[in-house]
């Protein structure tokens, strides 16, 4: 920039020589004129070659690197190696039919295998009942106005594992009780001494039926079937 505004001082000395005033006036400011104008230039040319000076750059990186590396959306780093994807393991068949119940059980939905009742084929004393609870049978004695029920496997004295039909001339009070109907009967549910219990009265006897606890689950709906399909005799 000096050397030019040197070079223009030079060309105004030499032209003033010999002019008049107002000639030289004139000169001095179409050559200031002039001067802007080749100043004008000059800045907008080192514009020009910075643009072009940067959009060679970025096009000298993007040739050479990896394109996806340097302007990849993400937190993944250019130059970083990728992890290798693992597949999620498949369940070989073999655990999954260990997982599945067998077609002869019924479980509930949490997990506790639930009664299955089927047809009862033994007569049972004064207490007859047209379902009975698969697996289970009577135990010696049967009184006329008892009965008890248990699995082979799982003979003991206690009491609570097992199922008990009492007829008694009066109802017990139940913990809990809700009323339904079944077969044209009304059937009580509730509790009786923690144990899940059942009560209906037939004729003029009340049946009530005691169930174990822990072993299996007895629903509501089970309950009422097995109650309806008993009678006192």
């Amino acid at each position: 920039m000096d050397e030019v505004k040197k070079l223009l001082e030079g060309f105004a000395d030499r032209a003033a020589e010999g002019l008049p005033d107002a000639d030289i006036d004139a000169a001095i400011e179409a050559d200031m004129a002039r001067g802007r104008l080749a100043l004008r230039r000059i800045k907008r040319r080192r514009r020009v070659t910075g643009v072009l000076c940067v959009a060679a750059a970025s096009a000298l990186v993007l040739a050479l690197g990896n394109q996806g590396k340097w302007w990849g959306s993400g937190s993944e780093v250019a130059g970083t190696p990728v992890a290798p994807e693992t597949a999620a393991p498949v369940p070989s068949s073999t655990s999954s039919r260990a997982t599945q119940p067998r077609p002869s059980q019924t479980m509930s939905m949490f997990g506790a295998t639930v009664v299955e009742l089927v047809a009862n084929k033994q007569p049972w004393s004064s207490i007859d009942c047209g379902l009975a609870p698969k697996g289970w049978s009577p135990e010696a004695p049967i009184t006329a106005d008892r009965v008890v029920l248990s699995r082979p496997d799982m003979r003991t004295a206690e009491a609570a594992t097992k199922v008990v039909l009492q007829a008694a001339p009066e109802a017990r009070t139940l913990a809990e009780a809700r009323v339904t109907a079944a077969s044209g009967k009304t059937i009580h549910i509730g509790t009786l001494q923690g144990r899940l219990a059942g009560q209906v009265k037939l004729t003029d006897q009340w049946l009530l039926v005691e169930l174990p606890a822990g072993t299996v689950e007895w629903p509501d709906d089970v309950l009422r079937r097995f109650l309806a399909s008993c009678a006192i005799n």
